[in-house]
């Protein structure tokens, strides 16, 4: 069975999409590509379970096994080496992506405490959004009890939308809790 966010997509958010914007060809409709889950960790350059710890959060908000990301570059006022771990991602596309999505919107951004809706400004200029979560905790995977340390994250959703406005539409129509300015 597909995931819930997708049906909805092919369902509802694709024919609205095609209508308001009139495009002539149906690969032109924007859609969610992929989303991104990012935690960047300068405490493990001192703590190295910290980094194991951060993985296990993201694989079980996520689904799927994160990658180390690695410094670039060497920063000696950070004391960073270059091939440093810090930090962990994990790419989701298909019905992963979905599922998370799902949950992000319908579960998690609901638990945020005085939540008055995400900033709908926070696009790239290509129609990429970006938000920023405080505390892994918002989750429901996540155990209360077996938590080290609170982290933040952040979430990168990637679509196939040319401009902002595009990007936007095709978010709200799929649920994503935009405050109004």
């Amino acid at each position: 069975m597909p995931p819930r966010m997708k049906e909805k997509y092919e369902s509802e958010v694709f024919a609205a999409l095609r209508e308001q914007y009139s495009y002539k060809n149906s690969m032109q409709v924007p859609k969610i590509e992929k989303i991104v889950v990012n935690i960047g960790m300068g405490e493990a350059l001192t703590d190295a379970n910290a980094l194991d710890r951060a993985a296990e959060d993201v694989a079980a908000i996520t689904g799927q096994k994160p990658i180390i990301n690695r410094a670039k570059r060497s920063i000696a006022n950070f004391r960073l080496r270059a091939g440093n771990p810090i930090g962990v991602s994990a790419t989701l596309r298909g019905p992963r992506m979905f599922e998370f999505f799902d949950r992000l919107v319908s579960a998690a951004l609901p638990r945020i405490r005085d939540f008055q809706g995400l900033n709908p400004n926070a696009f790239d200029g290509r129609g990429n959004y970006s938000l920023g979560i405080r505390e892994q905790l918002i989750f429901p995977e996540i155990d209360y009890d077996k938590v080290d340390k609170v982290r933040g994250m952040q979430v990168t959703i990637v679509t196939t939308a040319r401009s902002d406005e595009e990007g936007r539409r095709l978010l709200e129509l799929m649920g994503m809790p935009f405050r109004k300015n």
